[in-house]
């Protein structure tokens, strides 16, 4: 019998119109009646995850930054965080600043960057996010940050991918939640280890976990997982690693899980 389920928010959780189906907020409302802790996976910041959290009637702790913030709905208590290296944070800066690259961090949830720009834009305007402009960024980046994140194209972000492993080291965790984001965080803060945090929390074995995603950010949450679920609109790679495809974000892919994986029926 699955426990807990994890789910990603933006192609997951949420359709293309940004919003959760009343078809599935019905299934979430059902499965955490039924005894089931539904739980938030997301690369957002706290600020913004918790707002579709509330909306959706959620009140435990919820995985936010890609796994490096734990923080619970109902006390805001921080129960799990990792930040990224100071001195990988300092090293990253620099390679951004010499090849003309742009920034984000996130200090005290807060977004900031050191300019405003169409990327910047662009990207807040995907969640509504407030943002803050930095020029003297250097002070930002020596504060501790649970993500920073690159905005570029697709094909140049994983051109230079591997030039920033090497650069930065195993301590730093680098992944892509869309395309054009390339995000920074401790090796830690991943969505796998902040799914096997919240399963201890809550006294429950891994193999009675769900996890649904659809990106690659998700993979180490999937691979944890009793049960990793990927979305229909997932990434090829991630379908590939998955233990079940259901129906796509605009299909209540997240109703199918529930229905098939928790009350046992077709929807």
């Amino acid at each position: 019998m699955y426990k807990l389920i994890a789910i990603d928010i933006d192609d997951t959780l949420i359709n293309d119109d940004k919003e959760v189906t009343p078809a599935t907020q019905q299934a979430l409302e059902e499965a955490i009646t039924a005894g089931v802790v539904v739980t938030l996976a997301t690369g957002r910041a706290y600020s913004s995850a918790q707002a579709v959290a509330r909306q959706t009637g959620l009140n435990v702790p919820i995985i936010t930054y890609q796994g490096a913030y734990v923080k619970n709905l109902l006390d805001e208590e921080v129960l799990y965080e990792r930040y990224l290296p100071l001195e990988a944070a300092s090293r990253l800066f620099e390679y951004c600043l010499e090849h003309d690259l742009h920034l984000q961090t996130y200090i005290d949830d807060k977004l900031y960057s050191r300019e405003e720009n169409q990327k910047l834009i662009d990207y807040t305007s995907l969640n509504n996010t407030e943002y803050f402009i930095e020029p003297d960024f250097a002070k930002l980046v020596a504060q501790p940050t649970p993500k920073m994140l690159i905005i570029d194209e697709p094909d140049y972000l994983d051109e230079i991918a591997p030039v920033l492993r090497e650069l930065l080291g195993p301590e730093v965790h680098i992944t892509k939640s869309k395309p054009n984001f390339l995000e920074f965080m401790h090796h830690e803060g991943t969505k796998g280890h902040a799914l096997k945090f919240i399963a201890q929390h809550f006294g429950c074995d891994l193999k009675n976990t769900i996890a649904i995603g659809d990106s690659w950010n998700d993979h180490e949450m999937l691979e944890a997982a009793g049960l990793g679920v990927a979305m229909g609109n997932a990434i090829p790679a991630l379908k590939q690693i998955a233990d079940y495809v259901t129906l796509s974000n605009n299909e209540d892919g997240v109703k199918r899980v529930i229905d098939k994986f928790i009350f046992n029926r077709e929807s």
